[in-house]
């Protein structure tokens, strides 16, 4: 027996939670394939995701912009080899119309609870806007899109302006004044330089120093961007070029560390190029091994630091009090706005604690207990017909996440064919299946540098454990992904 069809609009085959890469992807390989009763519901009054949040001064992708975008979209037309936030934002307003998924969303409604029903084998969902139910869920928020603001004590004390880099306060005016940034990870080292020459003083509290490489971001030519439009196959082939390139890189961070010495060699070159003062290098060099974090690019990075006016201190933050911030030592720094370049919820994503499975424990309950864990970084064993795009231990270090999202796409249509097909109204992976796919994680990420590379990232979780990125190339992903292991389920 399928579930009822309400003429109402109230039920659905399928909700998907975001409206970013990952929602809209999703909802266009859906409708490709015949599935149309769907609804994407957005939090915000327009599509993008991180996209839309992130707007803060620089803001730049630090991936190629022909292979961060979707594969059934390419744009001929992308400026520079790096887009610029603004720009990818736009790309994804062009596709939402352009494959005409605007009438599927349901803007300025936040999700607040999605609930397993189990007597009637659906989600029950509340939001903002109206309730609602679904046969099957789709969590597309992101890891990336709850800023953490927990990672500074005494932040409620602050007599100035505090924001995220995250939720950029445009309102707020720095020119002329004190600065205080706490954070030196890939959001900061893109607006410390574009913001540093209007301040009055800019202080930058570093905690551990990124390994950094150059940018080199070149305009895309007119006559470039002419063949991408006239003639396809030559984006297509660029876009293969660099996803091959970046696999070799893959390799290096899990299999093959000793690699990646060639790349600290470029970042120790770049480092010395730039920063004359001997001392000063050896506040900005890594003691960890490159790739351990998340490697950065930057061509203006260590100039911004070496301005007049911008103090670096490299102890992290205390405490704030009303008119600065204390760090470690003791030290005072007297800041007007506090600006937090501190990364986001990943482990701990508040919409965790807001799914509740068969069991009536929330995800985040297990999670905490346990640490972040998904068959395939898909499906979770006590949480029938949920499925998560960029779940645990789907990102990466090296490539584009679209391509990884692009990949659990056809895994995701095989399971919700397999329901709609066999007229099943759950379907769950069994818990042993999704021990036996985490133990083999786990023991592959033995070897990465992320493991062997002596630092401590937001990669891991409270317990250690590196339950956030993929172990192996991106293309092995996919082909783990091509098919739909229905095996590996129990189906009700």
């Amino acid at each position: 027996m399928r579930p009822p069809q309400r003429s109402d609009g109230t039920h659905h085959r399928v909700a998907i939670i975001g409206a970013g890469f990952g929602g809209l992807g999703l909802a266009h390989h859906l409708r490709s394939k015949g599935i149309d009763d769907l609804v994407l519901l957005e939090r915000a009054s327009t599509v993008g995701g991180t996209w839309r949040d992130n707007t803060y001064p620089g803001a730049q992708c630090d991936v190629p912009a022909h292979l961060y975008s979707f594969s059934f979209a390419p744009n001929p037309d992308w400026s520079r080899t790096y887009a610029d936030g603004h720009e990818i934002q736009a790309y994804l307003e062009r596709c939402a119309d352009r494959f005409g998924l605007r009438p599927h969303i349901r803007f300025n409604t936040a999700v607040t609870s999605v609930r397993w029903n189990d007597p009637k084998r659906h989600w029950d969902i509340t939001t903002t806007n109206g309730d609602l139910t679904a046969t099957s869920v789709v969590v597309a928020t992101g890891l990336l899109s709850e800023p953490d603001m927990s990672a500074v004590r005494g932040i409620d004390t602050f007599g100035g302006e505090v924001f995220h880099s995250g939720g950029w306060r445009h309102d707020v005016e720095l020119t002329g004044r004190r600065v205080a940034v706490v954070g030196t990870g890939a959001s900061a080292i893109q607006f410390v330089p574009a913001v540093a020459p209007v301040t009055d003083h800019l202080t930058v509290f570093q905690r551990t120093p990124p390994w950094i490489v150059p940018r080199t971001n070149p305009p895309v030519s007119a006559t470039r961007r002419y063949w991408y439009r006239r003639f396809g196959v030559t984006q297509r082939l660029q876009r293969a070029r660099t996803f091959w390139t970046r696999e070799v890189l893959a390799v290096a961070m899990t299999r093959r560390t000793d690699w990646l010495a060639r790349g600290e060699q470029l970042a120790r070159r770049h480092l010395e190029a730039q920063v004359s003062d001997p001392a000063l290098r050896r506040r900005l060099t890594p003691d960890y091994a490159l790739g351990c974090k998340r490697v950065l690019l930057s061509d203006d990075w260590y100039p911004a630091l070496q301005r007049d006016n911008v103090s670096l201190v490299d102890r992290s933050v205390d405490h704030v009090v009303a008119d600065g911030v204390v760090d470690a030592a003791g030290e005072f720094h007297p800041a007007d706005v506090l600006i937090l370049g501190t990364g986001f919820n990943v482990t701990h994503h508040p919409m965790f604690s807001s799914i509740i499975g068969r069991h009536g424990t929330s995800l985040g309950t297990q999670w905490s207990a346990n640490g972040m864990a998904a068959h395939l970084g898909t499906t979770v064993a006590g949480f029938p017909n949920l499925f998560l795009v960029t779940g645990p231990n789907t990102g990466v270090g090296h490539t584009s996440m679209v391509f990884m999202m692009e990949s659990q796409y056809p895994y995701i249509t095989g399971a919700l064919h397999t329901i709609g097909d066999r007229g099943a109204l759950a379907l769950e992976v069994r818990d042993d299946a999704q021990r036996g796919s985490n133990d083999a994680l786990a023991a592959r990420m033995e070897s990465t540098v992320w493991t062997t590379g002596r630092c401590a990232s937001w990669y891991l979780d409270d317990h250690g454990r590196n339950t956030t990125l993929w172990p192996d190339t991106a293309w092995a992903y996919r082909k783990r992904l091509r098919r739909f292991d229905v095996t590996s389920y129990e189906i009700r």
